[in-house]
């Protein structure tokens, strides 16, 4: 399926201009680092883009910052989630905070994740 311009235009502007949880996120997941699993950054699927993906396991991972506490972004992003989930994808959250302050706990969470299809 061809990604539409305006997507791609849109998900590359969006890696120029990434909060500081997502550049420490990327540096821990970039390169294969987290056991060998490719990850992309502001990928699109479905029409949306999401922070980071790994395409073998269909694992998006996404990064909250305060305005997701807002009642119209938890609204988006439950609709989103919904239809990803219905295509199979696979949604861990994290708060941007938890990157910083729970660095391992999120990394053991992300590679059991991974490995789950694996065991």
């Amino acid at each position: 399926m061809k990604i539409p311009h305006h997507l791609l235009k849109r998900s590359r502007a969006l890696r120029k201009k990434q909060t500081a949880a997502e550049i420490r996120l990327w540096s821990l997941l970039r390169g294969k680092k987290l056991g060998g699993y490719k990850i992309r950054r502001q990928h699109v699927i479905l029409n949306y883009i999401v922070d980071f993906f790994c395409y073998s396991e269909k694992l998006i991972i996404e990064l909250d910052g305060p305005i997701h506490n807002t009642q119209k972004a938890r609204e988006y992003d439950q609709r989103r989630e919904d239809l990803l989930k219905a295509n199979g994808y696979r949604i861990l959250r994290f708060k941007n905070t938890d990157v910083f302050q729970k660095e391992e706990k999120v990394l053991s969470t992300i590679l059991s994740a991974l490995d789950e299809n694996h065991l």
